[in-house]
């Protein structure tokens, strides 16, 4: 067994200490019952509600205000007082950032390796020598020790805030006081007053990034909302509409975007451009080669034939401004389009949109994509995944589906877990970002595109368990348990029963069945598949040519969905599936070397079958040389066979028009 890692990291203007474990991880205890449902704490649904009621009229804070600020730093979830990765304690995300987690220390077992070269490479780690931090981070500012600020104002110690729930809400009721003053001068008599307030709470030093905070606060004190801990408590805002008086920001003096930042980000967002490197590399002595540069390529999407079809959400492994400086390198060969801050939700643009970034290690699907990279650990999940970055993100998302004509579906907005390999070899090599933990019905949920919302269709489910009660075992890569926390993923299983096996896929076979970075054995919230059998509480489902299943007691794992559902026509042995979807051979025009494709290690029989996202004709963009003239050397070769975008198993895969039969369409 591996020494445990230590996550430790910076980000931008807060330093991210992880989810960390400094003492002994205890083995895990069982967080499945006798039915596989995760079972919640049993508590006092009411006591957090009181301690919320209680701290606001103690300081003269409305309860809203303090309800919808919870909320939004962290989902009213208290992480059993463990740091997230912006350095911030407790429910009410009470910061604490110390100098001695300023370190550059990452997984020897990462979710997220950047790829060495554009094409199909096999993934490389960069050395760890090589990677330096480049942080603007100062350790002074008192955005970094609310938790000792609050503490003060209680006379309490700072470690009492972190475990106590009540403490830790009172603190923050103290602060928001505080503040309140501080921008207003005296204690507003009015909800409306307290905007002010709420946006110095955020955290951030930019205008942009406060008034989205502050705004987002408000806007969920006009809906009202209710939810379940964790912890079994439960806790209800309910609307009441608000017209905040936005003036009472302009006295925190916070950086204004004076100018244009030629970022394509909505308006609103805290959103920069910093250009990811593109340079040829060199090779020692000045020796260059058209050929070998980084970090994207030169094209004019959508305008050179060359269609935008989907969003890939990644996350980066290493802290955001570690991630900047490894794209500003050109023999990093890889990129993203877009970085996107944990603590604040800050975004850096770093390849134009119209270029085709190096992200994927997939070049069919690097070709029609934008790539969003999220700082985060896959490992340590909701940690790093939270309000402030889904919001962001699900804005980003929002304002180039718009652009760009993208569906907000799963079948488009799609993980980098999830694309499949370019072959036989690559498929087991493939990511696993951004992991289990990410949370896609509430992300599709804030998109506007909640899955519940789909049409539905006979035979096809669309997986769906309850996030915040789903908490199956896992363990870490180097075999350690995860600490028990809401996942995204049902497990499979070889037959009806919590006895039986679980699945192997065949580009895992020798993977443990309980490795959070097995993607073999996990159907995602959102991915659909089509009904293979039913058997009490149990349904089967056709994944990756086998019979898979999973528990789903009156359906409570699924979701309504439709889709294209086809099968491998009669009389064939078995049909191959693909990780690209490439042009026949005869389209390659002189000049173009053909790219062949070779099958995955699956096999489709005529008793199958899958849901298709859609029909495509074989494409490939062939982008051979460093250019700025894109239009003189890259071109797109168009064939005339056609393919399938499947939901083979937890990874997206073509098949072949040809070799199968349309049994429905939705």
């Amino acid at each position: 067994m591996k020494k445990k890692s230590k996550w430790l990291q910076v980000a931008g203007s807060l330093s991210l200490t992880g989810f960390l474990l400094s003492s002994t991880i205890t083995p895990m205890a069982p967080s499945i019952t006798s039915h596989g449902v995760a079972k919640a704490e049993v508590v006092d649904s009411l006591e957090l509600q009181k301690a919320f009621q209680q701290a606001a009229q103690e300081f003269n804070v409305p309860v809203e205000i303090l309800l919808a600020v919870g909320y939004n730093v962290s989902l009213w979830e208290h992480h059993d007082g463990k740091p997230s990765a912006s350095g911030g304690y407790g429910l009410m995300h009470l910061t604490d950032v110390n100098t001695d987690r300023l370190e550059d220390t990452h997984s020897d077992e990462p979710a997220h390796m950047f790829l060495s070269g554009k094409e199909d490479a096999d993934a490389q780690p960069l050395e760890k020598s090589t990677l330096k931090i480049e942080s603007t981070l100062d350790i002074h500012d008192p955005k970094l020790h609310t938790l000792n600020t609050a503490a003060e104002l209680l006379s309490l110690q700072p470690e009492t805030l972190k475990q106590n729930k009540k403490q830790n809400i009172r603190g923050a009721a103290a602060l928001l006081a505080q503040y309140a003053k501080d921008t207003t001068g005296k204690t507003p008599s009015d909800i409306n007053g307290w905007y002010g307030a709420v946006a110095k709470y955020s955290g951030s030093n930019d205008y942009s990034g406060a008034k989205d905070f502050a705004d987002r606060v408000y806007e969920t004190i006009n809906n009202g909302v209710t939810k379940q801990t964790e912890d079994g408590s439960s806790l209800t805002l309910a609307p009441k509409q608000t017209s905040p008086n936005q003036e009472s920001i302009q006295s925190l003096n916070l950086k204004m975007d004076t100018e244009e930042t030629g970022a394509d980000c909505p308006n609103g967002l805290s959103c920069h451009y910093v250009p990811a490197a593109y340079k040829k590399i060199d090779w020692g002595g000045g020796t260059y080669y058209e050929t070998s540069y980084g970090n994207y390529d030169i094209a004019n999407r959508p305008h050179d034939n060359q269609e935008i079809k989907y969003i890939v959400l990644h996350d980066t492994e290493i802290s955001y401004d570690l991630t900047k400086t490894v794209f500003q390198r050109e023999w990093t060969q890889a990129s993203a389009h877009y970085v996107i801050r944990s603590s604040d939700g800050d975004i850096t643009q770093m390849v134009d949109n119209k270029d085709v970034a190096w992200h994927a290690g997939n070049w069919y699907f690097n070709s029609k994509s934008i790539g969003i990279e999220h700082e985060g650990i896959a490992i340590e999940g909701a940690a790093w995944y939270n309000e402030q970055l889904y919001h962001a993100s699900a804005r980003l998302v929002k304002h180039l589906s718009k652009k760009f004509n993208i569906p907000l579906d799963r079948d488009h907005i799609i993980a980098h877990d999830e694309i499949p390999g370019t072959t036989a070899a690559r498929q087991p090599a493939m990511h696993w970002d951004p992991g289990p933990f990410w949370d896609w019905a509430h992300y599709m949920q804030i998109l506007g595109a909640p899955l519940e919302s789909g049409k539905g269709q006979k035979g096809i489910v669309q997986i769906r368990p309850n996030f915040e009660t789903n908490k199956p075992i896992l363990q870490t890569p180097s075999g350690e348990p995860v600490p028990e926390q809401s996942a995204n993923f049902v497990y499979l299983y070889t037959a009806p029963s919590f006895d039986a096996p679980l699945i192997k896929d065949a580009a895992l076979p020798n993977a443990h069945p309980l490795d959070a970075s097995n993607w073999g054995n996990k159907a995602v919230t959102g991915q659909t598949f089509y009904k293979a059998e039913e058997q009490d509480d149990w349904t089967a489902i056709w994944y990756a040519g086998q019979k898979a299943w999973f528990y789903n007691p009156k359906g409570t794992n699924t979701t309504k969905a439709s889709g294209i559902v086809i099968t491998p026509k009669d009389g064939t042995s078995g049909i191959p599936v693909y990780g690209l979807a490439y042009p026949e051979e005869e389209a390659f025009p002189d000049g173009i070397p053909v790219r062949g494709m070779s099958p995955l290690q699956y096999t489709l029989t005529s008793d199958q079958k899958y849901v298709a996202t859609e029909k495509v004709k074989g494409s490939y963009y062939s982008a051979p040389v460093y250019t700025y003239n894109p239009e003189t050397t890259h071109k797109i070769v168009w064939g005339n066979d056609e393919f399938y975008l499947i939901h083979l198993n937890h990874r997206l895969a073509f098949v072949k028009a040809s070799d199968v039969d349309v049994v429905a369409t939705p």
